[in-house]
């Protein structure tokens, strides 16, 4: 995918293209996303609540959960490999070609055997001993009566396989089976055909777009291979490292750095935690400060460019793309230094601070040049029209990669694969999440619900920012429970139209919705950053928690600022 969109960028330099170059990047998503989903399933990576995490390790009733949440999980995986098969079966019959006398049901061939296999490894991994595979087995077996006997079941009470699907996710099931059982369940009610779930997510697969996001995502990667987070924390705090507070300082700024790239705060925490921690603790930081710094910053950063939930927002809400990348800038840059001053207030208690040295600084700019150059070459392309945002992800990718594995010579060739899947696999966990939950936005547009709403916001909200608020609320709540990516993709299309009947800017929509979501990820009970946050640093949830309510309380005051103040939103669009 990355050079064939590079060759692609190229090739339009000169003049020319790559015959069918675009769409065949596009079904190379569909097919990195399906079987990244089947390699996170093999792992335990697919993404979930991890309620369990509050249960002690082989305890019976967490082994109890497991069986539950694997048989809950086979069976969506299973309904959902009949419905992908039936949607390939009615491409076959059509004979529509991706390009260069390609079939689109061979692109679309690896939907169903990758859903197969997962249904296979959840019930797998359910529990270690064979009796309890064999009990979440049977998920597999009712998922497949229900996709090829769906008459049975048609009529029936709603609220029963909704509370099944409930069940399963509080368990510690799949987010993925939560969004698409209850689709699934849904559509089966009313009779609908079950290939309407995975038709959806197979034309959000090939959207031009889309294929940025696996690509920025693996520049990411790349850059958090080696030893390129050093080099920018050793530039950093040569740079600010003399202020009060200026190890803190570095902190945000190297959050908020990695994770536009890699477009998720989890891979920021896991990559640079315990770095930027032993760090802060050297500089005399305390270790509760420290740890809420971290896990808040770790969020930071998804309002800047190139950051790939932008780009996704853009592709669900059909919202311009580069406008939301300016007009996410000053939000952006407003979150990161209300959180950088924080620091600098906990830094004037620290006893360490080091003293500027312009041979320090410029020993550091020469070592990190090469990571700097990367945010140059993507905004370069992005804002001069010389790119489309998928050859520019391309671009970021391959450049990543020649600094890594050519330049620094840190990533030898034969870990390439290893970072390929493991980039691959954030993006397959992700891409699954998003199929099922566009199964369930599919449901609710025809069930007229965005209509419904409207109807109801306008009876009982008194202007745009009673609106606002209840907005707020809302993504908050969202944020704590889902992952940003099905958060936009079940979300946006609701209230989207409400925000329009309500006279609010598209785009300052777009960036309160995100800021909205990074909030969500700080969020007690279930915020992710703080699951992540105890595992990287071994460290009790509720410790995690009480570290990150002072945070938390910010981030909330900038989130109002940036819902309420829509300038900082606007000033750099064409409005």
């Amino acid at each position: 995918m990355t050079l064939l969109a590079a060759a692609g960028l190229g090739a339009r330099a000169l003049g020319t293209g790559v015959p069918g170059g675009g769409p065949i990047v596009q079904h190379l998503t569909l097919w990195l996303g399906f079987l990244g989903a089947l390699a996170a399933a093999r792992e335990g990576r697919l993404l979930n609540l991890a309620t369990t995490e509050y249960l002690r390790e082989g305890s019976r009733a967490r082994r109890v959960l497991a069986v539950v949440a694997g048989t809950v999980g086979a069976a969506v995986a299973a309904l959902l490999a009949v419905a992908c098969w039936q949607l390939m079966r009615a491409e076959r019959e059509s004979g529509a070609e991706i390009a260069l006398g390609i079939p689109v049901w061979v692109g679309q061939a690896v939907m169903p055997v990758a859903l197969a296999g997962v249904a296979i490894r959840l019930a797998w991994r359910a529990d270690a001993r064979w009796g309890g595979r064999l009990a979440a087995a049977t998920g597999v077996v009712v998922g497949l009566v229900l996709a090829l006997g769906p008459g049975a079941i048609e009529g029936a009470p709603a609220w029963i396989g909704i509370a099944v699907v409930v069940a399963g996710t509080l368990a510690g099931g799949p987010l993925f089976a939560a969004l698409g059982g209850v689709a699934l369940w849904l559509f089966l009610v009313d009779g609908t055909p079950i290939a309407a779930v995975p038709a959806d997510a197979y034309r959000l697969a090939v959207h031009p777009t889309l294929p940025s996001i696996p690509l920025f995502t693996l520049a990411g990667y790349f850059l958090a291979e080696g030893r390129s987070a050093a080099r920018l924390l050793e530039l950093f705090r040569a740079l600010v490292g003399w202020l009060p507070g200026g190890s803190a300082i570095v902190v945000v700024v190297l959050c908020a750095f990695f994770t536009t790239f890699t477009g998720g705060s989890g891979v920021t925490i896991l990559a640079l935690g315990v770095l930027l921690h032993q760090a802060l603790i050297a500089d005399g930081y305390r270790e509760r400060f420290s740890l809420g710094l971290i896990t808040s910053s770790g969020s930071l950063g998804l309002l800047f460019p190139p950051a790939v939930p932008l780009i996704f927002y853009g592709i669900v809400a059909n919202a311009p793309i580069p406008e939301l990348f300016r007009g996410g800038l000053i939000p952006g840059l407003v979150a990161v230094a209300a959180t950088a001053a924080f620091g600098v207030v906990e830094g004037r208690r620290a006893a360490a601070r080091l003293r500027f040295s312009p041979a320090r600084l410029g020993a550091a700019l020469a070592a990190a040049k090469w990571e700097l150059s990367l945010p140059v070459l993507v905004v370069t392309l992005l804002f001069s029209g010389w790119a489309t945002v998928v050859e520019a992800a391309a671009a970021a990718a391959l450049w990543a990669a020649v600094v890594q594995v050519a330049i620094h010579r840190e990533v030898p060739l034969r870990r390439i694969p290893g970072v390929l899947l493991d980039a691959t696999i954030l993006v397959g966990g992700v891409l699954l999440i998003l199929c099922a939950a566009l199964g369930l936005t599919s449901w609710l547009v025809d069930a007229q619900v965005p209509l419904h709403l409207l109807d109801w916001a306008q009876a009982n909200l008194a202007s745009k920012w009673a609106f606002l608020l209840a907005l707020n609320l809302l993504l908050i709540l969202v944020g704590c429970l889902m992952d940003i990516f099905s958060a936009i993709a079940v979300v946006v299309p609701l209230i989207a139209p409400l925000g329009a009947a309500f006279g609010i800017d598209p785009i300052h929509l777009g960036i309160v919705f995100i800021a909205n979501l990074e909030l969500g990820f700080l969020t007690p009970p279930v915020g992710v950053n703080l699951f992540l946050a105890s595992y990287r640093f071994e460290k009790p949830m509720l410790t995690v928690t009480r570290s990150v309510l002072p945070f938390l309380a910010l981030r909330l005051a900038i989130v109002l600022l940036i819902t309420y103040v829509p300038f900082l939103t606007l000033a750099l669009l064409d409005r």
